[in-house]
């Protein structure tokens, strides 16, 4: 069932002061983004690639951290749950969630870990080469209870607990298990990203966001039409054993299954094209006409955060979507990792009625 999105923009206008002060978890793999920014004009005389002159280095928060740094955009307070290094990257990870006001009590910090950290390598707004610096054994048994211990102490003043699963050995399927049933006892929503690693780690959680090729996973079928999403994501709502299950679908946009319906919800796509110069920059112009996705490097994270965000501020599951949907259409207009601010997204949805 399609829906016409600008017949909801007065309401999903009247709904996001009410998403300011919100109290939201954020647990899962913590990264550091990194960019490392020059010109090339030259190729090496060792290889046929450019020689990149370095100009400056930026950071940014990656990862869950991602999903925590677009909760807190919006006016949420935020605290983050995770485990990095002692380490160089970890202490840059750190910084930036504390310049972000995001909470840091419930990162611990793991002498025999290291830090995720994605370096990407920028010359003439084009990326050059990613390098990325990480370990997926799981955590010791010590510093999983304690992070568990920090995240139960916090649960019961949360309105809402976001699972942001990378893969980096944070979350294994017992781990979930006890943070879902803790949450389910204080009737805390829990919101999933879950990792294609565990089948049936993430069972009653209020909802899970995967893309179409990780729904075709579950199901064991690629998702090539209507058909096969609407199978897919019944598919995934028993699966899961979850209230609802969210396929992003890039450039075709957002499907959204609710247990409790029994027609789908599909949202299409509002994105805007732009360039490598507008790393971090507001991603929708006045006069912008595009619908190409440009950069969809952290779209799942925005859908993921406004979703749980939009419903502990009370939103049914559909109004959720709807303006998840619409922040995402502005982050993909932006490159790499990125948030959008409230501001953005009143002007995005004053763009949909135009």
């Amino acid at each position: 069932m399609a829906t016409n999105i600008a017949d909801a923009v007065p309401r999903l206008k009247r709904l996001i002061p009410r998403l300011r002060d919100k109290r939201i978890g954020v647990l899962g793999d913590l990264m550091l983004d990194r960019y490392l920014w020059g010109t090339a004009s030259r190729l090496s005389p060792e290889a046929a690639v450019p020689v990149v002159d370095f100009a400056e280095q930026s950071e940014c928060l990656g990862g869950a951290g991602n999903v925590a740094a677009n909760v807190a955009t919006l006016g949420a307070r935020v605290e983050a749950f995770g485990v990095i290094g002692s380490d160089e990257p970890g202490r840059a990870l750190q910084k930036c969630f504390r310049g972000a006001s995001i909470a840091d009590k419930g990162i611990i910090a793991d002498a025999k870990r290291v830090t995720t950290v994605k370096t990407r390598i920028i010359a003439r707004h084009q990326q050059v080469v990613r390098v990325d610096r990480e370990r997926r054994e799981p955590l010791r048994s010590e510093t999983q209870e304690s992070l568990l211990r920090l995240l139960f102490s916090a649960l019961k003043k949360l309105d809402a607990l976001v699972l942001s699963d990378y893969d980096k050995g944070l979350i294994t399927d017992d781990f979930a298990d006890r943070v879902l049933s803790a949450a389910h006892q204080l009737h805390v929503p829990v919101f999933v990203k879950p990792k294609t690693s565990r089948l049936y780690a993430y069972r009653g959680a209020r909802a899970i966001v995967c893309n179409a090729k990780e729904a075709g996973f579950y199901v064991t079928r690629s998702l090539a039409d209507e058909k096969s999403v609407e199978e897919a994501g019944r598919a995934l709502l028993a699966h899961f054993g979850c209230g609802a299950a969210v396929i992003t679908r890039g450039e075709k946009g957002m499907s959204v299954f609710e247990e409790s319906s029994p027609r789908h919800l599909h949202l299409p796509a509002t994105s805007f094209e732009v360039t490598y110069a507008r790393v971090g920059q507001p991603g929708i112009e006045s006069d912008a006409t595009g619908r190409q996705v440009f950069d969809v490097t952290g779209a799942g994270d925005t859908v993921l955060s406004v979703l749980a965000l939009a419903v502990a501020a009370g939103a049914p599951l559909a109004d959720a979507a709807m303006l998840a949907n619409t922040a995402a259409g502005v982050v993909v207009g932006k490159l790499g990792t990125a948030s959008v601010s409230p501001q953005e997204l009143l002007d995005a949805l004053d763009d949909i009625r135009r």
